[in-house]
């Protein structure tokens, strides 16, 4: 009996450590939007950091990448509801998951989380970092796409990867 209790106990601290990361990958993509929303609003223009990296200000009304891109209507707040709701269902999943679990689906809530802001309060998400060879760029994204786009890399691989070691 004192066992399970001891095993409850670490598991609730292993869940707030992981609504922690949540929240400080939101709050880093907050940071990271404002100051770049402001800095390019002053200047008015891209900033050039590297011969492979600028900040351009585009303001994405779609989902992943641009796709169903469109005006603020009903398919728009359609989309924001169902991401809502996969939010919920990803919270869900990383409290019944495991310790690497945890962490990997905090990652994608956390960015998720910071989009869905974005999209709420600016009826757009910021996307910012334009990453580019030459003349190909790359679709432009934001720090809540980064952490996204690790959980879910690092997801699969430990589905691919660690499913095929344990069988």
């Amino acid at each position: 009996m004192l066992e399970m209790f001891q095993n409850k106990i670490k598991i609730q601290k292993i869940d707030i450590y992981s609504f922690v990361l949540i929240l400080i990958i939101f709050l880093l993509d907050r940071l990271s939007k404002i100051y770049v929303i402001k800095l390019i609003q002053t200047k008015e223009s891209e900033i050039f950091l590297y011969d492979f990296l600028n900040l351009t200000l585009n303001w994405n009304t779609g989902i992943a990448f641009g796709l169903l891109s469109s005006n603020v209507n009903l398919l728009y707040h359609l989309v924001s509801a169902l991401i809502l709701l996969i939010i919920v269902y990803l919270i869900y999943l990383m409290v019944i998951s495991d310790k690497s679990g945890k962490i990997i689906i905090s990652l994608i809530i956390g960015g998720a989380i910071g989009n869905l802001y974005d999209r709420l309060n600016y009826f757009a998400v910021p996307d910012f970092i334009d990453f580019h060879i030459e003349n190909f760029h790359w679709f432009t994204f934001n720090v809540a796409d980064i952490f996204i786009s690790i959980g879910i890399i690092m997801m699969l691989f430990k589905e691919i990867i660690f499913k095929k070691k344990n069988n």
